[in-house]
């Protein structure tokens, strides 16, 4: 096991297995965001998608251990770059030529920690029910009156927003700079990819700001 622990030490590993577990984490915002989107399909559509979901409670259990374990390596590893990086280069450059830097690469330890903030709000607000007694009180497979009571909330629909400007554009530099990471960049397509990294990051977050906006707006009541 020598050659793994190599690896993850090593910061091209490190980056390796962030974008790796930055692909799963993707893939799962991809398969929530499209079962969110039911919403606008009306309550017997999301709410039937909701208990769906608890007919298999052991692969809904394994799929929410790989997705923490997904999520705590993202985590440990990003920070083992990050502290590397600064320990490599403890004085500042005297000339900071951020021209080809992107707001969003220099401020991915930002915009992560914001997602990190509303991960763990996101889940007590929903999942463990435990910030309003009247969502408490609803049905546990009622997900849209849940979503209709929260997001008319001015403080709820707007710290909502913000998080998903976080995640916009967290995965507008993550998903362009995981093809780099895994020696997937080509000369022929590299531009094709700074394109669609952000295309694919910004669409993710507006069509999960999309929920919170139209209930607050009462498009969707």
């Amino acid at each position: 096991m020598s050659w793994l622990k190599h690896a993850v030490r090593n910061p091209i590993g490190a980056k390796a297995i962030m974008a790796v577990t930055g692909i799963m984490l993707t893939g799962f915002l991809v398969a929530h965001l499209s079962g969110n989107l039911l919403i606008f399909a009306g309550p017997q559509a999301i709410n039937a998608y909701a208990e769906g979901l608890h007919k298999f409670p052991a692969v809904l259990w394994v799929a929410r251990g790989g997705l923490l374990a997904a999520f705590v390596a993202h985590l440990y590893f990003a920070a083992y770059v990050t502290l590397g990086n600064r320990a490599a280069r403890p004085q500042p450059y005297a000339f900071n030529n951020t021209v080809q830097a992107t707001w969003a690469s220099r401020h991915m330890v930002l915009t992560g920690l914001v997602m990190l903030a509303f991960i763990i709000f996101h889940l007590a607000h929903f999942t463990w029910r435990v910030t309003d007694p009247e969502i408490r009180a609803m049905g546990e497979f009622d997900i849209y009156q849940m979503a209709i009571h929260g997001f008319r909330q001015p403080a709820v629909a707007g710290s909502y927003l913000i998080a998903m400007a976080a995640i916009g554009l967290h995965l507008s530099h993550g998903i362009a700079s995981i093809f780099q990471t895994l020696g997937l960049n080509h000369p022929r397509y590299n531009r094709s990819v700074r394109f669609v990294g952000p295309l694919l990051g910004v669409g993710i977050a507006l069509l999960f700001a999309s929920i919170p906006l139209s209930i607050y707006l009462g498009l969707v009541k």
